[in-house]
């Protein structure tokens, strides 16, 4: 049978396209050889309950959390980084969770289903399903990136989900990796079926915050105007005494909402 590769990731013909178990990839050594060096206490056991799936290539689960950072200061490691990983989850989480929104409404038009995929796919979704998984403790980074706060980084952890996605896939395949993306991806897919804010931008800061600063965001009202069938609302938010964020809505709570989300995608670029 001839070889196929899928992104770079070779294994024997179609199995590799369905995710061949057998096939070794990004330069780690598959069953029977000396695997790359890893950190002595690094395991991924607990991930995989939570995954709910075990890995029969383990070296893929470690190259999904190896971020450039760690490899560029441990090249005796002869570990890859996710990137390629990444690129691969990508693409794979797309099909997915298109295959999902297609299923769960079968009479919505395409711009609404792009309208869907878009807010579940995009990186505050990710990093909310990594938030869940606790991704973060099981990171490979580099010195200054891991003392930076790498760890709780809104882009390395939402990166580190489209990683193991695509390591999964390699690993067991579409279908699988499907049943998995549903089962992780359905209290959202939940949320968009009810028609709500796809992200509770206030509990994502709030972990955010907590997380990375040890403190929490306060909010407080600015303004009410307007009759009391069409009020208005703005408030301000702050953190650690100053503000940094200010939203406005037909609400309090969606004020707080869009107040949150200023704040939210501000930080985590900083």
């Amino acid at each position: 049978m001839n070889s196929r590769k899928v992104n770079g990731f070779s294994g024997p013909g179609e199995q590799a396209l369905r995710g061949g178990r057998d096939g070794r990839q990004g330069g780690l050594q598959g069953k029977g050889e000396s695997a790359a060096s890893v950190p002595p206490n690094w395991t991924g056991g607990r991930l995989e309950k939570r995954l709910g799936y075990r890995f029969r290539d383990p070296t893929l689960l470690i190259q999904a959390f190896c971020h450039a950072s760690y490899v560029n200061e441990h090249p005796e490691s002869g570990l890859k980084d996710n990137e390629r990983l990444e690129f691969l989850g990508d693409a794979v989480l797309d099909l997915a969770v298109s295959t999902l929104l297609m299923e769960t409404f079968s009479d919505a038009p395409e711009g609404e289903l792009s309208k869907f995929r878009a807010m579940m796919v995009d990186e505050p979704g990710l990093y909310e399903v990594a938030l869940k998984l606790e991704l973060g403790e099981y990171l490979l980074l580099g010195r200054g990136e891991d003392q930076g706060g790498g760890r709780e980084k809104p882009s390395i952890l939402s990166d580190t989900m489209e990683a193991v996605i695509g390591a999964i896939y390699v690993d067991a395949g579409f279908d699988r990796t499907l049943g998995i993306i549903e089962r992780l991806f359905s209290p959202m897919l939940a949320r968009v079926g009810a028609r709500e804010l796809i992200h509770d931008f206030k509990s994502l800061l709030q972990e955010f915050t907590q997380q990375v600063w040890k403190t929490l965001p306060q909010y407080r009202l600015l303004e009410e105007s307007g009759p009391a069938h069409d009020k208005s609302f703005k408030v301000s938010l702050c953190l650690r005494g100053q503000e940094i964020a200010q939203g406005e809505g037909s609400s309090k709570k969606e004020a707080e909402q869009r107040a949150a989300k200023q704040a939210f995608l501000s930080l985590k670029e900083a």
